[in-house]
């Protein structure tokens, strides 16, 4: 019997062994193609040996010095390389570097309550988000993430946060309407829920710019951003873009609101920045909240005792370096825009694929038991599980969820591959996707 604390305490796991490029081994001999990178967390594979050796050459010069006393080179030069990467309009910003993306959205929140205390508006301390959004685990991240079934069970504890729908083209869009009047309509329901709350009290509004595992690589439709932007900066709100999941190259740009042609005051990334081969995350301040911070305490409010991890931002680096050396972010476009035309190719007229979506090396299908109705599966049919497992039979690692309806109802299958996944990998994805869900729906269709 393990003594880990499991996910799942009644299930025994396979043992991961070995990593190399998009694969995994297991302790069986087993090999995986990894198409969703756990999380889409290893965007460079299980084995890059820069990678590996920036690390290690960090080792040997020193692992750990407290913040509070000393800084270190490579947090000081990723931070800088972060900053100069961020959407135009963010300025001579700053960052912070955590463990976790949950640690980086905490910080990105104390950032902005900051921000405004420091600025002579205490009165501002709430924060809007949207529904169906996950934003982590930790406490204050859960309170701003919108997914029911992960908040549930610890709602007494939750922070009261405004809600506003997502921007879900699929599920929310009305007929008749063209993409453009849903992107004002969705935006707008954030002036409306400033003005609800009253608008001197809002502090920050939070959003994913591409929804991640729980709607599954939801993209805006045009405008949305730019009107969500105007608003903010009409009442006076701070926001802070999560890409935690969306940001790092996933989606072909550093960042994925360089493409919607905004700058948010306060971004979150974590996932894809260590590549899955040391722990880290960051949290990027822009000049407009580093200025207010300068010019009141001079000092930031919220520490943590593994900020700026001298190994972790080294890896961090060697990533950087091997996304431009080897030019990956435009095979994450190109490579993206074939997994796309071949998902759509093969599932788009699928009698229980309702939507294909995504953008980068980023997307999702949603299964649906009625594609004109768009009703989903019973919860009782488990499909998204079913499709996760009988993929593994099949070596393939995929992200399946459930709930992107309503929090319970809605399954769909998410796809991340590693940045530099092959065409031969692409059609293997697709093929063993298909035998997953020709292996699932006829049960869950008889749910």
């Amino acid at each position: 019997m393990s003594a880990v604390l499991h996910r799942n305490l009644k299930k025994t796991l396979p043992t991961a062994v070995e990593g190399s490029a998009g694969y995994i081994v297991d302790d069986s001999g087993r090999k995986y193609l990894d198409a969703c990178g756990g999380a889409a967390v290893s965007t460079l594979g299980h084995s890059n040996g820069r990678v590996i050796a920036a690390i290690k050459d960090q080792l040997d010069k020193i692992s750990y010095a407290h913040t509070g006393t000393f800084t270190n080179e490579p947090s000081e030069r990723l931070a800088a390389e972060l900053v100069a990467r961020a959407p135009r309009g963010f300025g001579d910003g700053r960052a912070m570097f955590l463990g976790s993306g949950s640690e980086a959205m905490e910080a990105a929140l104390k950032l902005a309550r900051q921000y405004h205390v420091e600025n002579g508006q205490p009165e501002r301390s709430r924060i809007i988000a949207r529904d169906m959004a996950y934003h982590g685990n930790t406490l204050a991240a859960l309170s701003v993430g919108g997914h029911r079934q992960r908040r549930e069970p610890y709602t007494p504890l939750l922070l009261d946060v405004g809600r506003v729908p997502a921007c879900y083209e699929y599920r929310l869009r009305k007929d008749g309407e063209s993409q453009e009047e849903f992107g004002l309509r969705s935006a707008n329901a954030l002036e409306a829920e400033i003005l609800r709350l009253g608008a001197d009290t809002v502090a920050a509004f939070v959003v994913e710019p591409v929804s991640g595992a729980t709607l599954g690589t939801v993209p805006p439709v045009p405008g949305y951003f730019s009107r969500i932007r105007e608003i903010c900066d009409r009442y006076g709100v701070l926001l802070i873009a999560d890409e935690v999941m969306c940001g790092s190259g996933r989606t072909g740009t550093f960042f994925y609101l360089e493409q919607e042609g905004i700058s948010p005051d306060i971004i979150t990334i974590a996932k894809g920045l260590g590549a899955g081969f040391q722990p880290i995350a960051a949290t990027l301040a822009s000049e407009k909240v580093v200025n207010v911070m300068l010019a009141g305490s001079g000092t930031l409010w919220n520490g943590h005792t593994y900020m700026s991890h001298a190994v972790a931002c080294a890896g961090a680096l060697a990533v950087l370096r091997e996304l431009d050396e080897r030019d990956l972010l435009a095979n994450v476009t190109r490579q993206g825009a074939k997994l796309g035309a071949k998902l759509r190719e093969r599932f788009g007229q699928h009698a229980n694929v309702g939507d294909i979506r995504g953008v980068g090396l980023f997307w999702s299908i949603e299964l649906v038991a009625d594609r004109d109705t768009k009703a989903p599966f019973s919860t009782s049919a488990g499909l998204a599980g079913r499709i996760k497992s009988s993929a593994q039979e099949l070596g393939l690692l995929l992200y399946p969820a459930a709930g992107c309806v309503d929090g319970e109802q809605g399954d769909h299958v998410l796809i991340a591959p590693t940045f530099d996944v092959s065409d031969s990998e692409l059609d293997f994805i697709v093929d063993r996707l298909d035998a997953a869900l020709r292996s699932c729906l006829p049960q869950a269709l008889a749910a």
